[in-house]
């Protein structure tokens, strides 16, 4: 009989040893539970052509059909990538709607002697359960932004908390973006649903009665969307603000984004959108540098041309309450730990005064 689940939290820390999605590589790609392994039932091309035999031919035929194949990848799935489980093995095994697929396959494992258990309801279940906790129920959690002009080292900070004993969420790390212009990463961005995974799990074990740090950020990076609620929390959070001098963030982010720096045509490539804001005679200037190599001198200028008018403007509406501010000349390793001692306090101090 499939496990009826109700609670995410079910599905996030199952009591199985493995947990199998039995989808094709396309649907995993697109989105799994967190921490499942894909042993697919049937191959993007072979599920699209039982879909095809299906709408074309019937249904009957596309059944037995699709049993021959998934008889044969179960097959091979037991002789390589479950080879080595005993027989106390528990795995637990989904496709989209709990149906045929997964039934299948927990069934050929479950005669070899393994516990083998389904969804009922497959991912469809996991993916309802994830969107009433981002969507439709209120989110428990309290937050407080990290904010200040670009450059201040506010990602890299995070980590430093999270070793202070801070909860902290790095949302630009799940969506696989820095969140600004030059932020695009390689490999690109994980779709809206998986990032949505990916933000369910983080939030699940942190402590609704602490606070939960943010990088200050907009309702998207890059193509992901910030879910309404978590938005919600984060427009009405007191902020700490992180400042430092030009020359520092310009040193900093000439480092951060040494990566991107290394192909000048596709930084140039990056910075063309801005021609129409900013005119041609600034991205004029910027293209300039990054055709001499001067990286940090390419940095200061963004920030101060770009990114701190923006900053500022925003800043000017931001009536949210600034749990205090947090000043350094340098943004350098031993220096960004310092910054991140000082930051503790005022988490802390907030803590205890709610």
């Amino acid at each position: 009989m499939p496990l009826t689940i109700t609670d995410l939290s079910q599905l996030l820390d199952p009591a199985f040893d493995t947990v199998i999605d039995v989808r094709s590589p396309a649907e995993y790609a697109e989105d799994h539970l967190p921490g499942a392994i894909n042993l697919p039932a049937l191959s993007n091309e072979e599920r699209a052509r039982i879909g095809t035999i299906y709408k074309q031919v019937a249904p009957f035929e596309a059944r037995k059909a699709g049993a021959a194949l998934v008889a044969r990848n179960v097959a091979h799935h037991i002789e390589t990538a479950l080879a080595d489980k005993d027989g106390g093995w528990m795995p637990l095994v989904y496709c989209w709607r709990g149906g045929q697929r997964s039934g299948s396959f927990a069934a050929i494992l479950s005669q070899i002697g393994w516990r083998a258990e389904t969804i009922k309801g497959g991912y469809q279940t996991y993916r309802r359960l994830v969107q009433r906790s981002l969507y439709d129920d209120p989110l428990p959690h309290r937050f407080i932004l990290l904010d200040g002009y670009t450059g201040t080292a506010k990602t890299a900070l995070l980590p430093l908390l999270v070793e202070r004993g801070a909860q902290v969420i790095d949302l630009e790390g799940l969506a696989g973006h820095r969140g600004s212009l030059l932020g695009r990463l390689p490999g690109g961005q994980p779709s809206q649903k998986a990032f949505e995974s990916a933000l369910a799990a983080a939030l699940a074990p942190l402590d609704p009665t602490r606070p939960v740090l943010v990088e200050a950020e907009s309702s998207k990076i890059g193509a992901i969307n910030l879910p309404p609620q978590l938005w919600a929390g984060m427009t009405a959070a007191p902020r700490i603000d992180v400042q430092a001098p030009l020359s520092a963030r310009a040193a900093f982010l000439a480092q951060a984004y040494a990566d991107i720096a290394a192909d000048p045509v596709d930084v140039k490539d990056r910075i063309k959108p801005l021609r129409h804001l900013r005119g041609h005679a600034i991205v004029d200037k910027w293209e300039a540098l990054v055709n001499a190599g001067d990286n940090e001198a390419f940095a200061a200028a963004i920030m101060q041309d770009h990114y701190d008018p923006s900053y500022a403007k925003s800043r000017n509406m931001d009536r949210r309450r600034v749990l205090g501010t947090v000043q350094t000349d340098r943004l350098d390793a031993d220096s960004r730990e310092l910054l991140a001692d000082r930051i503790m306090p005022l988490i802390l101090g907030f803590d205890m005064d709610v």
